[in-house]
C-alpha cells in the first residue's frame, strides 16, 4: 500500500516506517521535527517537512503523496506539560488532527491508523484493562486523546473512513536502526540506561510503598516494534475499531532496574523519592482483543528483550540523533 505517517520522525513512527519498508509498501512521512529526528526517517521513505495545524499544508501533502491509507503518530504527549498548557494539546492533538481528517476526506483515504493510548482510561476500575473500561482520563492529554477518538466515530458515520484505534502501553526498545531520543526524556528505561552510560548521576524511584510485590508502581511495556507489527496488521481491509496494545504482563520499576543492570553490566544508582500525585500501582493491559481480531502476538515479550534491544541502540548512540 502507499502510507502516510504522520510523526514518522518521532520514536514510535521511525520504527513502523522501517517496518512498513520492510513489508514493501510505500511510505510518506510527514513531520514537523519539533520531537521528531530527520536523521531517524528511514532513507527509503519520502519526507515532507510540515505541520498539521496548517490546513493548507496537510491538504497539499496528502493531495501530493495520494496514500490509501494514513497512520497518525503525531501528537503532544507529555502528561505533566498537559496540566501546565491544555491549550497545547487541544490545539494540536484534537484541532490538528481534525486538520488530517479533513485532508483525508478531501482525498478520499479510506483508513486511518491512530496512535492513542491507555490514558483514555485514567486511573482503572480493575486489572489487566480491556477496552470495556469506562475511559475517565485525569489529564489534558489523555482527554486529547479520548476526544479524537470520538472524533474517528463520526467520521467513520458520516466519511465512511475505516479506522483502528490503538490504546498504548508504555512503549520501549529499539530496532538495530532506530531507538528512543526524546528532546526531554520522561520514560523510564532510556533514563535508567543514562545512569548506565554515565549520563546520569541517579534514577528516582518515586514511590516505594505502594500495594505491589516490591512496593514499586509496575507498568506493561510493550516493544516497539511489536507496536509497528499492530499498525501493518490495521492496514488488512475490513479491520476497524479499538484496540489495546500491551503485554499483558506488568514490571515493576525495581525490577526495569534490575534488568538494566542485567544487561549493561553496570551499576545504576537509585534513589528512592515520596509518590507522585496521581500514580496507579499498576497498569497492565488485556490485549486479547487484538490477538483475536488482528492474529497480532508480541514477539518480544520478555523485559530482558526488551531492555537489550534499547540497550544496544544507546551503546550505539550515546547522544541519540545527531540532527
Amino acid at each position: 500500500m502507499n502510507v502516510f505517517v504522520t510523526g514518522g520522525a518521532g520514536y514510535i513512527g521511525s520504527v513502523c516506517v522501517e517496518e512498513l519498508l520492510e513489508a514493501g509498501h510505500t511510505v510518506t512521512v510527514f513531520d514537523n521535527l519539533c520531537e521528531g529526528h530527520r536523521s531517524a526517517v528511514d532513507p527509503r521513505a519520502g519526507f515532507v517537512q510540515g505541520d498539521f495545524n496548517d490546513r493548507q499544508a496537510i491538504a497539499d501533502a496528502i493531495a501530493a503523496a495520494r496514500p490509501e491509507a494514513v497512520i497518525h503518530f503525531a501528537a503532544h504527549a507529555l502528561v505533566g506539560e498537559s496540566m501546565t498548557n491544555p491549550s497545547k494539546y487541544f490545539r494540536n492533538n484534537v484541532a490538528g488532527g481534525v486538520n488530517l481528517l479533513d485532508a483525508c476526506v478531501a482525498s478520499g483515504v479510506r483508513k486511518f491508523v491512530f496512535s492513542s493510548t491507555c490514558a483514555t482510561y485514567g486511573i482503572p476500575e480493575k486489572m489487566p484493562m480491556d477496552e470495556s473500561l469506562p475511559q475517565k482520563p485525569v489529564n489534558p492529554y489523555g482527554e486529547s486523546k479520548l476526544m479524537f477518538e470520538k472524533v474517528l466515530s463520526w467520521y467513520r458515520e458520516i466519511h465512511r473512513i475505516e479506522f483502528v484505534a490503538f490504546r498504548y502501553f508504555n512503549a520501549a526498545g529499539a530496532s538495530a536502526r532506530f531507538g528512543e531520543h526524546h528532546r526531554i526524556e520522561t520514560h523510564l528505561i532510556p533514563n535508567i540506561l543514562k545512569v548506565a552510560l554515565g549520563q546520569k548521576e541517579q534514577v528516582d524511584i518515586f514511590g516505594t510503598d505502594y500495594p505491589t510485590p516490591d512496593g514499586t508502581c509496575i507498568r506493561d511495556y510493550i516493544h516497539i516494534a511489536d507496536l509497528a507489527q499492530a499498525h501493518i496488521l490495521a492496514l488488512e481491509p475490513g479491520k476497524t475499531g479499538f484496540y489495546n496494545l500491551g503485554n499483558g504482563e506488568g514490571f515493576s520499576v525495581r525490577q526495569v532496574i534490575e534488568s538494566c543492570q542485567r544487561i549493561s553490566g553496570r551499576p545504576i544508582r537509585a534513589v528512592e523519592k515520596d509518590r507522585r500525585p496521581g500514580d496507579p500501582p499498576r497498569l497492565v493491559a488485556a490485549a486479547q482483543k487484538a490477538y483475536t481480531e488482528l492474529g497480532w502476538k508480541p514477539r518480544f515479550p520478555k523485559l530482558d528483550q526488551i531492555v537489550q534491544t534499547a540497550w544496544d541502540w544507546h551503546v550505539k548512540h550515546p547522544s541519540g540523533y545527531a540532527d
